[in-house]
């Protein structure tokens, strides 16, 4: 089994957020790099597979500040050695595809290779409003059906284009929301005919291509990052995204493997049950019940000032001893035999001599229970 990190992009501890306008404190933004990059190196020493963070903007909150995935995920490339990047996702809704499609190319080489991608909708209407890349998207949970069904469409459509372009060297795309080139054709050049492809002998530019392609074939792992919806659970089952899912529930999780296979199936897909979805959950480790109390209030503080009134649920929590949490994990791996492990921790939240502890006893006690490392140093 693999295992991979993921951050929420806390920049501050309780009492800083607390002050207010903790986004805003370069000393902060400073101390949050600085800690970042040595969870990095660590989680890269101890064999974790990848380390990733999703998409949020304006945070001047503080509470998620992980506000440019490419950036960040060269961040993360530039400061490991074996470990991938990852980006959990792209909020298309916000993004035109095409420059999308062309910075995880990009992305994929500077990384050599090291790159994993996820794609989401967008659930924080104050950025995702603002940021909107097609005229009229909001954020999921609008309260107008037509406005979730409009994010949707964008997002669907989006993914589409950014499939067109790592798949081709030259593409053209007229659907609802975009077109690539504009309707009519772009002006050429006479370079375009002589070194390059996608100009009509009128020198009208009718096809465009990105550049450079990706450097993994035909491109980065995909996945559908968090999926809870059984018509987004459709949709990656369709495209091929390898869904996260950080339930607890299992019966909930159990049902959406299934539905997943059974959309596969129904588009030709025929996938083994562990490349399904990957599964996971808040890391809590801890033999001490007092500090287990304490984490939990602490994680539980900030889900409720935060995501709560987002409509968020609360992740599934892998809380206790070593002893504990691999007990929880078998269980759910015996269900639904998954091959990947996503783990939050608490990174910003708690001081970094905790949580290295935690990624340490974790590595050390926990991982080799689900299978050793390979030869360049990753639990597989």
């Amino acid at each position: 089994m693999k295992f991979n990190l993921m951050q929420t992009g806390v920049i501050g501890r309780r009492y800083e957020l607390e002050q207010g306008m903790a986004g805003q404190r370069p000393e902060l933004y400073q101390r949050f790099l600085s800690e970042v990059k040595g969870y990095v190196g660590l989680a890269d020493e101890l064999g974790y597979a990848g380390y990733c963070q999703p998409e949020h903007h304006l945070q001047i909150e503080g509470f998620e500040i992980n506000n440019h995935p490419g950036m960040f995920s060269l961040f993360v490339g530039l400061h490991s050695k074996r470990m991938r990047a990852g980006i959990m996702g792209y909020t298309l809704p916000t993004h035109n595809p095409l420059r999308i499609a062309e910075e995880i190319a990009t992305l994929d080489h500077m990384l050599g290779g090291r790159l994993f991608v996820g794609f989401t909708r967008g659930y924080h209407p104050r950025w995702v409003d603002s940021f909107a890349a097609v005229r009229g998207v909001q954020a999921t949970g609008a309260k107008s059906g037509d406005q979730d069904q409009l994010n949707r469409e964008v997002f669907e459509e989006s993914f589409e284009v950014i499939k067109k372009a790592w798949a081709n060297d030259v593409f053209s795309h007229q659907g609802k929301h975009w077109q690539f080139p504009p309707n009519g054709g772009s002006a050429g050049h006479p370079a375009y005919a002589e070194f390059g492809k996608g100009m009509d002998a009128e020198g009208i530019v009718r096809e465009i291509g990105i550049a450079p392609r990706c450097l993994q074939n035909p491109h980065p792992k995909v996945y559908g990052g968090f999926a809870a919806s059984m018509k987004t659970v459709d949709f990656w089952a369709r495209e091929g995204g390898k869904l996260i899912v950080l339930a607890e529930d299992l019966d909930f999780c159990e049902a959406l493997w299934k539905r997943y296979a059974d959309s596969a199936e129904q588009a030709g897909r025929e996938i083994p049950r562990e490349d399904l979805a990957a599964w996971g959950g808040f890391l809590m480790l801890t033999s001490d019940k007092a500090q287990a109390e304490q984490l939990m209030a602490e994680h539980k503080w900030f889900w409720d000032k935060w995501f709560i009134p987002f409509g968020q649920k609360m992740p599934n929590v892998l809380i206790g001893t070593a002893e504990d949490i691999a007990d929880k994990i078998g269980r759910a791996h015996d269900r639904l035999g998954f091959n990947e492990l996503f783990l939050m921790f608490g990174q910003g939240h708690l001081d970094p001599e905790q949580n290295n502890d935690e990624l340490e006893k974790f590595a050390r006690l926990v991982a080799p229970r689900f299978g050793n490392k390979d030869k360049d140093g990753t639990f597989v």
